[in-house]
C-alpha cells in the first residue's frame, strides 16, 4: 500500500469517526520516528458503547480501503481500544484514559496531521 492510499485511508476513517460524533480526532505522522506504524489516529469516544461503535467504524471503514486488522485491543476494556492495522494504529480512548496516557505529548516530536 503506497503512503497515499494510506493517507486516504486516514482521511476516510477520519470523516467516518467524525460522523459518528467521535471527538478530538488527531492523526499523528510517525514516519520520521519509528517503524512501529506509519500513522497514530487517536479519537475520544464519550461511552464504553460509543467506543465500541468507533472501533467497529474504523475496522470497517480500513478494511473497505485495502487495510488488514493485524491485531485488536481492549474492546471489553471500554475505556482505551487499539486496532493495529500495520501503517495505521487507531487508538480509541475514553476522557480520562485519554488524558492519562496522552499519546500526543508522547509523541510529541511527531507531525500532526489537519484532516
Amino acid at each position: 500500500m503506497t503512503k497515499n492510499m494510506e493517507l486516504a485511508a486516514a482521511k476516510a476513517l477520519y470523516k467516518a469517526i467524525d460522523e459518528k460524533f467521535g471527538r478530538n480526532i488527531v492523526l499523528i505522522d510517525l514516519q520520521e520516528l519509528t517503524p512501529l506504524a506509519d500513522y497514530f489516529f487517536i479519537a475520544t469516544g464519550t461511552s464504553a458503547p460509543q467506543l465500541a461503535a468507533l472501533a467497529d467504524t474504523a475496522e470497517e471503514t480500513l478494511t473497505k480501503h485495502g487495510m488488514k486488522l493485524r491485531h485488536r485491543e481492549g474492546i471489553h476494556s471500554a475505556n482505551w481500544i487499539l486496532l493495529d492495522f500495520g501503517a495505521i494504529v487507531v487508538h480509541l480512548f475514553d476522557k480520562e484514559a485519554r488524558e492519562y496516557y496522552n499519546l500526543e505529548r508522547i509523541w510529541g516530536d511527531a507531525k500532526t496531521i489537519s484532516l
